[in-house]
């Protein structure tokens, strides 16, 4: 239970004590620390009473006085130091069961642990919180939540949840309430499960200005090719998606007549799904759950339609670039590239299969590098560059899921390879691939920081 420091600062107080890489943080002020949560509030102290534990196993108390706001300067190898709290639930839809085996670790882990929830918008059941649980998130004001709702029937949530703790949302959600804390949810819908009247029901529930829920997302189920021994699900089809699409579209119209805001927003895929257009980006409420996939296309174009090129790109001699997608998104990036003209520039779109999950999987975000390497060597034809979503890539690292490292496709294909997220960062490296600048990724880290803010960096170099 103690936090591991991965890299002081220069010039900083940790520096100046003295503090290393490999050094551990055990207790400030002789409280113990559970995670950079309690860190932060202990450091906010003038005086400060640091036991630290070194490499060699000694530990030394070290003392100091500080400023409220004054920063320690140390980063930390994970945000919780006693371990992430893991998922005990058996949830009929979860995509864990479904990855492929012989993966590393760490794509095995149920993390269903408030804390990340809090720190980085993961989401989660609740079905795991104890009463001092609920009194830290109260006390410490660990707000907005991030909650996995899926339905409010709570009968229906314990069997798709697995367990009977998954019918006491609603009471914690009005727990919570109480307390002002305030929380986005998220329901994944499974055909004929929790969509139809259940769906209306879980949003109208949802809604209830007495529950302090900000918004709601609404994504469709997803399954793998490697479902073995899991509850038999079904994915929709193209008419189920739009039947899902003109639901949520009238539930929204009512909610914007009454509160002026969608509140419930769905997955791009419903859309990409249906081949339908896209809401306004002004529905979307300023994207309050774009990490969760909610509006990546309708923000990607909006950045793109943005987007200016300090000066007209100039290519001297033709350049081919090859853009990699997954399937589900491919019209759009079709339909935006056949409007591209620049002179000498040969865009060639690349949607690839996702073999390594199944055809089923169509997102660019869970696109493998094995994959990618072998659809583009499949393609013949001139090519000097490549762009591929930097989404596919592990979160602070150059490695797609599969542990295959970017720097290896640069190798097995013998041309440049970039990355992009955005639509500006995509008209960018069209217009001036010259000047193109690759995001490469260190390691990630956790650090403290003393306005009590809790932040994950992910350094450019």
């Amino acid at each position: 239970m103690y936090g591991k420091i991965i890299r002081v600062k220069k010039d900083s107080i940790a520096a100046e004590l003295g503090l290393v890489k490999g050094d551990l943080i055990i207790s400030v002020n002789a409280q113990p620390l559970k995670d950079i949560i309690d860190l932060s509030f202990a450091m906010a102290d003038e005086s400060i009473d640091l036991l630290i534990e070194h490499a060699s196993g000694e530990r030394e108390m070290l003392s100091f006085d500080k400023d409220y706001d004054e920063e320690l300067g140390v980063e930390f190898e994970s945000a919780v130091f006693d371990g992430i709290r893991q998922c005990a639930n058996h949830c009929c839809f979860c995509f864990i069961d479904q990855v492929a085996p012989h993966m590393r670790d760490t794509l095995y882990i149920k993390d269903d642990d408030y804390r990340l929830s809090f720190l980085y918008g993961n989401f989660v059941t609740l079905t795991n919180l104890s009463d001092k649980d609920f009194r830290r998130i109260a006390q410490y004001h660990l707000s907005p939540l991030f909650v996995s709702v899926h339905t409010t029937n709570m009968t229906l949530r314990e069997n798709m949840l697995g367990t009977p703790r998954g019918r006491k949302l609603m009471e914690q959600l009005e727990r919570l309430a109480k307390e002002g804390i305030d929380y986005h949810t998220q329901i994944v819908l499974c055909p004929g499960i929790n969509d139809g009247k259940e769906l209306e029901r879980t949003l109208g529930d949802l809604a209830d200005p007495r529950l302090n829920v900000l918004s709601a997302a609404v994504v469709p189920v997803g399954l793998t090719q490697f479902r073995a021994g899991c509850y038999p699900l079904t994915l929709f089809d193209r008419e189920g998606a739009r039947r899902v699409i003109s639901q949520v579209h009238q539930w929204q119209l009512r909610q914007r007549r009454k509160t002026g805001r969608s509140f419930a927003y769905l997955g791009d895929e419903f859309y990409l799904l249906a081949g339908a257009d896209f809401p306004p980006a002004a529905e979307y409420d300023n994207f309050p759950q774009l990490d969760n996939g909610i509006g990546l296309v309708p923000n990607f174009l909006a950045e793109w339609a943005k987007s200016t090129a300090p000066q007209q790109a100039n290519y001297t001699t033709p350049l081919h670039l090859d853009i990699v997608c997954g399937t589900a998104v491919a019209p759009v990036f079709r339909r935006l590239l056949e409007k591209l003209v620049i002179p000498k520039l040969n865009v060639r779109l690349i949607p690839v299969e996702n073999r390594w999950f199944g055809r089923s999987v169509n997102v660019s975000g869970l696109l493998t590098g094995r994959d990618i390497a072998a659809a583009l060597e499949t393609v013949e034809g001139a090519r000097d560059g490549v762009i591929v979503p930097r989404c596919a890539l592990r979160s602070g690292e150059d490695v797609f899921l599969d542990d295959y490292p970017l720097q290896k496709l640069r190798e097995r294909l013998g041309v440049h390879v970039e990355t992009a997220l955005s639509g500006a960062e995509l008209y960018a490296l069209l217009h001036d691939w010259g000047r193109r600048r690759t995001h490469e990724k260190k390691e990630q880290i956790y650090t403290w920081q003393s306005n009590a803010a809790y932040t994950k960096l992910e350094e450019n170099i």
